[in-house]
């Protein structure tokens, strides 16, 4: 079969490559074109696009480049016409694929979406759309099948978090041999997660690292973005007590006793290695004040909403400050605050529904094809 992937994003491109490789196991003859990343070119080399060339965030960049998403577009449709694919599969990377889907399905082909968009966060609209143009849905929180099934009366599969696979693959890293290669003391880490980007790297590094005078028997270690290079972090580290490791983050949860993490999916990859941490986010005023508007949720961290109450710690804007963030950290240090911590985050781990998200994905679709196959 013939398989057209589109993952715009460095975690669908993970998450992608998983896939592919799932599929690879269901369907001996499986062929893949697709849209991603470095990940998912070492399953198979035909990449057409690179998720770096795609990644366009906040409104004014997008606006700014709007010719070259109307090209990319424009060059995506083309593409998969030729190709002609058994199944267009998307990744999460809603602005791009539900329009690509939108135009698929007028063309008669199959469209599955992996990881859906976050409309129970914000854009609730797009359910229309997705009711439309998506043929089938694979969801990955629990509540998300609820979601759309209950409120929305739109079947999906829960097939489980990709994320437990992906940790549960990682080779396990010999303590002394990460510590010495990376420069790092025998000192507990406490690890630093503040995102991605540029701008949100400065703002939350700010203050994570204002609490560092604080805790001298730890050593704080920020962990590098792949989408960042050393000489952008390089003023961070001048400060006494901090390191850096580069694109490692799985490797520094692994050894690490607590973290300081910006919100986003790195809140549940640090609950996933039982790490205790502090959940922290702090944005512009405007952006948060439209942010406060538009997002109707009780949370903003993966692992409350998933557990539906306080498990993590959440600082958000004018709480996020070094005053506040010095005792939390303290509490996530406590014997007695890290006992309840380990017992929400294996019980968060069940929730999430268990290993084998891809796995269980590639069957679904492979079974789907297969069938329409049969029937044609």
């Amino acid at each position: 079969m013939k398989y057209y992937i589109i993952a715009g994003e460095a975690s669908g491109d993970l998450h992608g490559a998983n896939l592919m490789k799932a599929l690879q196991k269901q369907d001996g003859d499986a062929q893949f074109r697709f849209w991603g990343g470095d990940l998912m070119q070492a399953v198979s080399p035909t990449l057409v696009k690179h998720y770096r060339d795609l990644a366009f965030m906040g409104f004014l960049e997008v606006v700014m480049n709007l010719k070259t998403i109307a090209k990319n577009l424009s060059f995506c449709k083309k593409d998969i016409e030729s190709y002609n694919p058994d199944a267009i599969i998307f990744i999460d990377y809603p602005g791009f694929n539900l329009r690509i889907a939108k135009w698929a399905k007028q063309k008669g082909f199959r469209t599955h979406y992996y990881i859906s968009p976050q409309i129970w966060a914000w854009k609730e609209n797009r359910i229309h759309d997705i009711k439309r143009d998506v043929d089938k849905m694979y969801v990955i929180l629990p509540f998300e099948k609820s979601f759309y099934e209950d409120k929305h009366d739109f079947p999906v599969e829960f097939v489980g978090h990709p994320l437990i696979d992906a940790i549960a693959d990682r080779t396990q890293v010999m303590n002394g041999d990460f510590r010495a290669k990376h420069g790092l003391s025998d000192k507990p880490i406490i690890a630093l997660l503040p995102g991605s980007r540029k701008q949100e790297i400065r703002k939350m590094l700010a203050v994570m690292l204002s609490v560092v005078k604080d805790f001298e028997a730890y050593q704080f270690v920020i962990a590098g973005a792949p989408s960042q290079d050393y000489e952008f972090y390089s003023s961070f580290i001048k400060k006494e007590n901090v390191t850096f490791v580069d694109n490692k983050t799985y490797d520094l949860l692994s050894l690490s006793s607590a973290a300081l993490v910006t919100s986003g999916t790195a809140t549940l990859e640090t609950a996933l290695f039982k790490v205790p941490e502090v959940v922290c986010y702090k944005g512009s005023w405007l952006s948060y004040q439209i942010a406060k508007r538009i997002i109707k949720l009780d949370y903003i961290s993966l692992v409350n909403l998933i557990m539906d109450k306080p498990v993590v710690t959440e600082l958000i804007q004018d709480d996020f400050n070094t005053k506040r963030l010095k005792k939390e950290l303290e509490a996530i240090l406590n014997t007695e605050k890290r006992e309840v911590l380990f017992m929400d985050y294996f019980e968060l781990e069940k929730k999430l529904g268990g290993k084998g998200a891809s796995k269980k994905t590639a069957r679904l679709i492979y079974e789907d094809v297969k069938t329409l196959h049969n029937t044609d």
